[in-house]
């Protein structure tokens, strides 16, 4: 019977039935508990809040799962050995696709002008078509791939950009500038690693097409916020969705809580659920009990 350490004691509450019925589905008889003797632990479930930062002690553990997809504050722990899987969720997938989808069409078909109408102006103009509006997605992983697919089914033309090489997608500094500068509608859905901090600079914000909107619910560290605003101030680009940021909760002084041109959503884009992640988590522990190979291992040399 392997033991498991759920070391995300404040999500407990979400998983008390949730993983044991996913594990006992998956025909996994396990002990799962908040404190144990680290020499008898085989799976640790984490989440980057938790208090262990410390993983020294575990030397039978076989893996630590993650709870969350962004891994970037636990895979640089100089003590973690053990294989890293990041949670790649059914729900939190469906959450991302209907934000990026929900505000694709908001700005697409440009709601806000009627949503927000004070002085009752009457502007029949009519917005392009779908097929009409280039859509960008930087980062074409899981979440990208699903938003990609989504936008594509309403008729959008999608351009995907991965900083790796990747079957049908633009890649390379090269690639990342050609994305650019189609790009009408902007989707960052990067990791944060050291090489993508601030990968939307001045000299690439200036590469879009003029009136362009950025939507960025993947990592805060993705985008130079002074060089948003001055490129919010020019009117380069017409609105910014932003859902992450650098610190969260975002502060109450920040220009871009009273910017016209920026949309602050607080971290609402996706989240792990605890039905559909419980089911990532058991399937992991029934593949390491059979030897088999992870789903979601983490390539430490990426990041990711």
């Amino acid at each position: 019977m392997p033991l498991i350490l759920f070391a995300a004691p404040t999500l407990w509450p979400e998983y008390r039935d949730a993983l044991p019925d996913a594990l006992s589905d998956a025909g996994i008889d396990a002990r799962i508990t908040l404190e144990a003797d680290p020499a008898q632990v085989d799976y640790i479930v984490y989440a980057p809040a938790s208090p262990l930062q410390d993983f020294t002690p575990y030397t039978r553990t076989k893996a630590v799962l993650n709870l969350w997809a962004g891994v970037e504050r636990i895979v640089g722990n100089p003590t973690l050995t053990q294989p890293l899987c990041r949670m790649v969720d059914p729900g939190l997938t469906e959450g991302m696709v209907e934000w990026v989808v929900g505000h694709t069409l908001r700005h697409h078909l440009g709601m806000d002008r009627h949503i927000v109408n004070p002085a009752r102006v009457w502007d029949p103009t009519c917005p392009p078509l779908a097929r009409e509006r280039p859509v960008t997605i930087l980062g074409m992983g899981a979440l990208g791939s699903a938003c990609a697919d989504a936008l594509r089914s309403l008729n959008f033309p999608v351009t995907g950009w991965s900083r790796t090489e990747k079957p049908g997608q633009l890649h390379g500094e090269h690639g990342l500038r050609k994305a650019l500068s189609s790009a009408q509608i902007l989707v960052t859905l990067l990791p944060k690693t050291p090489e993508t901090e601030n990968l939307l600079n001045a000299d690439r914000l200036s590469l879009l097409p003029n009136g362009a909107v950025i939507l960025n619910p993947g990592r805060g560290a993705l985008i130079d916020d002074d060089a948003l605003l001055n490129a919010l101030d020019a009117g380069h680009i017409c609105h910014a969705t932003l859902d992450v940021f650098r610190v969260e909760p975002l502060p109450q002084d920040h220009p871009f809580w009273s910017h016209p041109r920026v949309t602050v959503t607080p971290h609402i884009a996706a989240d792990s659920r605890a039905v559909t992640s419980s089911r990532v988590i058991a399937e992991n522990v029934r593949r390491g009990e059979a030897g088999e190979p992870f789903l979601h291992l983490v390539d430490r040399a990426l990041g990711y």
